[in-house]
């Protein structure tokens, strides 16, 4: 497990196209839930952005985004296809559990997909202590969990509805948790959407 925490496992996956997660687009969970019911407004946190669609997505319908990752190519290129598509979005190459020593209370939401499933799952308490420590009270945090049935040994490691309940209980109300209406083709009945707001 310790190698996904290491910047040199995920630069080699991009090297050698082992990016399976990458869907080149923005995620179909996310789409509709901000084209349906679009969390409140304001800055925005995209652990573990990748290439950055989801960010890009979420800056295009109005939301301040700061997109975090810790392989350096996968910031430089989502950087890129943020100018190319004239999208004002922030990338920042970083270790996503080091965030609350300088965005302490600093977003007003979170989006989380394909983050929590590719840690140790042995930080997955800190990953959301975390999260907690960025939002400021009462912000928002919109996740898709996945996978809810493992297909390999992981990473992505294997998440479930009771888990994810018992972790974020400490800092966050869950509002809602529902099968999304749509995921990509592979993932289809794996993901669970959980908007959960944080203690004041």
């Amino acid at each position: 497990m310790a190698r996904v925490s290491t910047p040199e496992f995920w630069e080699r996956l991009y090297a050698t196209g082992g990016d399976g997660w990458e869907l080149g687009r923005a995620a179909p969970p996310l789409v509709d839930f901000v084209e349906t019911t679009p969390p409140a407004r304001g800055r925005v946190a995209v652990p573990g952005c990748g290439r950055g669609h989801d960010a890009r997505f979420l800056a295009a319908h109005g939301y301040d985004v700061t997109g975090f990752d810790f392989s350096t190519a996968a910031v430089t290129a989502a950087r890129a296809l943020a100018r190319r598509e004239g999208v004002d979005v922030a990338f920042e190459q970083r270790d996503v559990f080091t965030l609350a020593l300088d965005h302490a209370h600093a977003f007003d939401g979170v989006w989380e997909y394909t983050c929590f499933c590719a840690i140790d799952p042995a930080r997955r308490a800190d990953y959301v202590r975390t999260m907690a420590a960025i939002l400021r009270p009462g912000g928002w945090l919109l996740a898709c969990f996945f996978p809810l049935r493992a297909q390999t040994a992981g990473p992505p490691f294997t998440v479930s509805a009771s888990e994810i309940r018992r972790l974020f209980a400490p800092a966050f109300r869950l509002e809602r948790a529902f099968p999304p209406l749509r995921s990509a083709r592979a993932r289809q009945g794996r993901e669970w959407m959980v908007l959960a707001r944080r203690h004041r």
